[in-house]
């Protein structure tokens, strides 16, 4: 186990595995691999040394070695092989036989070491290693120092040599011959297989596990040297760190002797000068804490007494007095008497008589809702008034805020009983009802005609406005509370901020002198600061409560001293007397809880109480509204102006606008919108389906209807309750001067129309609804009429045989009629409009244009069937005798019968434009048919036979009724002359 005494080479970090290796000389050639022995292990892995394992190896780690990496037992690691004698008493010559068996106590001065004592440490060196392992990769070894190492790294490759002759298996940080997979790679059963079997088989086997044998005993040779030269390389760092050690102990005894020293020199010093200040101190404040101790003993007797007197108080209702007596018992207890072992449940005592004062208050609270608003509502007097103010107090002084939330709740249950009184009370007055047979209420409701029905909604709307006067009296008295609790604490908070800019200026000066006197009187100078911070403006200090208490004349009664603690509470409250609108006189206490938001948010939820009570009153209304579903007009006007007057009624008391009985008169409303509408639309499709648009007589009650919205008012007559004079229905309908031939169809439609402005006079709400209802009535009658009309669709619906040139005069005069009323229809709306809503009479304007374009399509369609006509007849047309020709007498003649057709439907004016347009077709297709026959204006025989044809048609035209004056200039159907 020699090794070299040169100094060991330096390593330095080579590829990108981070492992040790030596540097080697590139000039020299690498040595010459030694040969390993055969292998003789069938199953060991071969390959390269990359495609193996990754675990740590000892062959790749051997240069990484670290004290912690020793497998050396310490009697080998001390025998030196440079020495030639070895010590064998090197710690019992010094320290004794026993040293090896004595255990070293640790030290109580010590304090133990951990890794995390070395954190700060590896923090600080992490960089500073970084840095040096950057200059060694940096910096190449000198020349001289690589001849030094030279050697040294030759026997280390030669040791690297020998070692890598062992295989991989064997250096594997998991081998372990447990392993049957690795057991029999190491030891293959084929060599121990020969021992059975025949006598040359079995010594090639016996030959071949000597082999092994002595194979691996090679290995163990060549593993112990190496182990042994690594321990040689780092024996002088061991010697040298035993040498240290006789230096470390002299430094320790000196250490401890000046110590010792050091103790003693302490220890007198404050026997001499510290021990007798400090005794006398220690008896001052031993003093000042028997003063404290008898002061609290009393005080304990007191709060003692506590308990007897809430239940005093509560048996008399006394609620808001038995809150201060515990508010201050458990102050005291908190403050001045806290950690003391009697009371420890005196606290959770107080906080359950607490607890139950609330449901004291509660139960109470919901008593008095339910009597106040179940009492009769003919009584107008506020129910206890001092009690309500007295419930109000001790809930706010609690923070039970949600006591307006049982309100709300006996609010609703009232309401809906007073419906229900309302309705009991008045079927009991029907004699025609009778209640055993007609069990369920509802059922008996529904019994009761429309008067009747409106008297008993008259009732119930009477009854809600009492009801809301009571509950509006209510929640004034309790807003004025919340009110006067709300400036009492903002008072209080203006008055706390003057003292304490009063006393901020001298607060410095007036805590130096109080700490040097207490400091004088023997207390430490934190017992002041602590002192000075307890007494403050609003609390009593411990020595102003032991006066009150000696100089009080109450004795040792335990009632009297009871008595003591509520006069000792309530000297440090203030009150604020004021008075509520009813006379009554209140006191508010200084100890109230409540910040100012919270205040406010009770007084916002007192607003919304009171708007709920108007909500709840609607809501119940509106039920009894939706019982009586189906009214004429006459019954839903009278039933809007009775709503309409409890609605401003609770508008005024409320001071807010409902909107749910006016949403469900709304919906009433558009229930008899739509019902009205349906059956008048109905009714004019039958009327439309049945008609074969044939002129109609007039009866006299149409034309009276037409007559009494001349003078610009829009209104259905009164029916005359005398008898009626007989008079003959007339051929025309007059309307300002102009007669209308109209069917039977559009007289109903002009009542219908009338009927629909009458609903809008007697129900203004429904304006905009009757307005587009009345549009899409007048859609229906115009698309309808085009389709039965222009569409033919009366051949199929009616049974007509044809389309005649009076039927489309007759459904263009009565779409003229509708036109001619239109104007007068969008005045009527206009004026029950709001402003913002008169962008809906565009719809009038579109009727008109949909009417007119209908009106125009009839016209062209009656000149169409002419110029057909023309078109036909003249094609056959020939210049010859006889004059006139027959193609102009038939012209002449169809001519002829559609002025008898139309001159007594339409207007003159309407009659000459008509026949303006049919003579300009007629002019059209007769010179297109001279064109093809080659006839010009010159004077001879065929031009002469024209003018004559053209003679005979001009004077049978102004022949005609209404037509004298008709242009009928024929000149234009000649070519001029070339």
């Amino acid at each position: 186990m020699a090794s070299s005494h040169s100094s060991p080479a330096v390593l330095r970090p080579s590829g990108s595995d981070g492992k040790f290796r030596k540097e080697m000389d590139p000039s020299k050639k690498p040595f010459k691999t030694v040969r390993s022995l055969p292998d003789v292990c069938p199953k060991e892995p071969t390959g390269d040394s990359s495609s193996l394992c990754d675990s740590p190896s000892v062959v790749a780690d051997q240069h990484r070695w670290t004290v912690y990496h020793s497998k050396v037992n310490l009697p080998a690691a001390l025998n030196d092989p440079r020495l030639s004698k070895r010590e064998s008493d090197f710690f019992t010559k010094t320290w004794g036989l026993d040293f090896m068996e004595t255990e070293v106590m640790p030290s109580f001065y010590l304090p133990p070491i951990t890794k995390e004592h070395f954190a700060p440490y590896l923090q600080d060196i992490t960089s500073r290693q970084k840095i040096h392992e950057k200059c060694k990769k940096t910096c190449p070894l000198k020349d001289g120092l690589d001849q030094t190492l030279a050697p040294v790294v030759h026997s280390h490759d030669r040791s690297r040599t020998d070692l890598d002759q062992v295989p991989k298996i064997f250096l594997k940080s998991d081998f372990a011959l447990e392993d049957p997979l690795t057991f029999s790679t190491v030891l293959p059963w084929s060599h121990f297989s020969g021992q059975h079997g025949a006598g040359g088989k079995g010594a090639r086997d016996g030959a071949s596990s000597r082999l092994l044998q002595e194979k691996l005993t090679h290995y163990l040779d060549v593993v112990e040297v190496n182990i042994a030269h690594q321990i040689s390389l780092r024996s002088d760092a061991f010697f040298h760190a035993m040498t240290s050690q006789h230096e470390l102990q002299d430094y320790l005894t000196k250490t401890s002797q000046a110590v010792k020293m050091l103790r003693d020199k302490i220890a007198q010093i404050d026997k001499v000068m510290c021990e007798g200040s400090l005794q006398i101190l220690r008896l001052a404040v031993t003093r000042n804490n028997c003063v404290k101790m008898y002061n609290k003993l009393k005080l304990m007797a007191t709060v003692h007494q506590t308990q007897p007197t809430v239940q005093l108080l509560l048996s008399t209702s006394e609620f808001v007095g038995a809150l201060d007596l515990i508010a201050t018992t458990q102050e005291v207890l908190q403050q001045e008497l806290q950690g003391i072992h009697s009371f420890r449940h005196l606290g959770s005592q107080l906080c359950e008589l607490e607890r139950l004062i609330d449901k004291m208050m509660i139960a109470d609270f919901s008593t008095y809702a339910h009597s106040d608003l179940n009492r009769p509502l003919e009584d107008d007097q506020l129910l206890e008034e001092e009690r309500l103010v007295s419930l109000v107090f001790g809930l706010l002084k609690q923070r039970k805020l949600d006591f307006l939330d049982i309100y709300h709740e006996e609010m609703i249950t009232a309401a809906k009983s007073i419906i229900k009184q309302s309705v009991i009370e008045t079927i009991a007055q029907m004699e025609e009802i009778d209640t055993e047979v007609v069990l369920k209420l509802a059922d008996q409701m529904r019994m009761l005609n429309f008067p009747q029905w409106l008297d008993l909604l008259k009732n119930i709307f009477a009854s809600f406005i009492n009801f809301l006067k009571r509950v509006k009296a209510t929640v004034s008295t309790i807003r004025n509370v919340v009110f006067l609790v709300l400036d009492k604490n903002r008072g209080k908070s203006r008055e706390m901020e003057a003292i304490s800019s009063q006393k901020s200026p001298g607060l410095g000066h007036t805590l130096d002198t109080e700490v040097a006197y207490l400091t004088h009187e023997g207390m430490f100078i934190s017992d002041a600061y602590s002192e000075r911070e307890l007494s403050s403006p609003g609390v009593e200090t411990e020595p102003q409560r032991t006066a009150y208490q000696n100089n009080d004349p109450c004795g040792s009664d335990s009632t009297s001293e009871a008595e003591c603690v509520t006069d000792s509470s309530s000297s440090k409250e203030q009150t604020l007397s004021s008075a509520t609108p009813g006379g009554l006189e209140i006191m508010v206490s200084d100890d109230l809880r409540l910040t100012e938001l919270e205040l406010g948010r009770v007084a916002n939820n007192l607003q919304e109480l009171l708007y709920s009570a108007s909500d709840t009153c609607h809501d119940r209304c509106v039920k009894f509204l939706m019982a009586r579903a189906k009214l004429n007009s006459s019954e839903f006007v009278a039933l809007s102006r009775t709503v309409e007057t409890f609605v401003q009624e609770t508008e005024k008391i409320c001071s807010r606008r409902s909107m749910s009985l006016r949403g469900a008169l709304q919906s009433q409303a558009n229930k008899f919108v739509n019902r009205f509408h349906d059956e008048r639309k109905t009714k004019l499709g039958l009327l439309l389906d049945n008609e074969r648009w044939k002129q109609a007589e007039v009866p006299a009650e149409f034309q009276d209807l037409v007559n009494s919205i001349e003078d610009g008012v829009i209104a259905l007559p009164e029916k005359k309750t005398s008898v009626p004079q007989e008079r003959k229905p007339a051929d025309f309908l007059s309307v300002d001067g102009q007669k209308y031939a109209v069917v039977g169809t559009v007289l109903l439609l002009i009542r219908i129309i009338f009927e629909y402005c009458q609903c809008v006079d007697d129900i203004p709400s429904i304006t905009t609804d009757m307005l587009t209802r009345l549009s899409d009535l007048l859609k229906h009658f115009n698309s309808r009429s085009c389709q039965l009309v222009l569409g033919a669709g009366a051949l199929q619906v009616v049974g007509l045989k044809t389309i005649t040139t009076k039927n489309l005069a007759l459904a263009s005069r009565c779409l003229q009629l509708i036109v001619h009323y239109i104007p007068k229809i969008r005045v009527h709306f206009e004026a029950r409009l709001q402003p913002k809503q008169y962008n809906m009479l565009r719809h009038f304007d579109h009727i008109t244009k949909d009417y007119n374009d209908h009106i125009s399509e009839i016209l062209a369609k009656l000149v169409a069937i002419m110029d057909g006509l023309c078109d036909k007849t003249l094609s056959k047309y020939e210049v010859k005798a006889p004059v006139p020709s027959a193609c102009f007498r038939n012209v002449c003649k169809q001519t002829a019968k559609m002025h008898e057709a139309i001159h007594d439907i339409l207007p003159s004016e309407q009659t000459q434009m008509l026949f303006l347009r049919i003579n300009s077709s007629f002019k059209i297709h007769l010179k297109r048919q001279l064109i093809r026959l080659n006839v010009v204006n010159d004077g001879g025989p065929l031009h002469g036979l024209v003018a004559s044809d053209l003679a005979f048609y001009t004077g049978n035209i102004r022949a005609l009724k209404g037509l004298e004056n008709l242009d009928v200039n024929m000149t234009e159907i000649w070519e001029p002359k070339r």
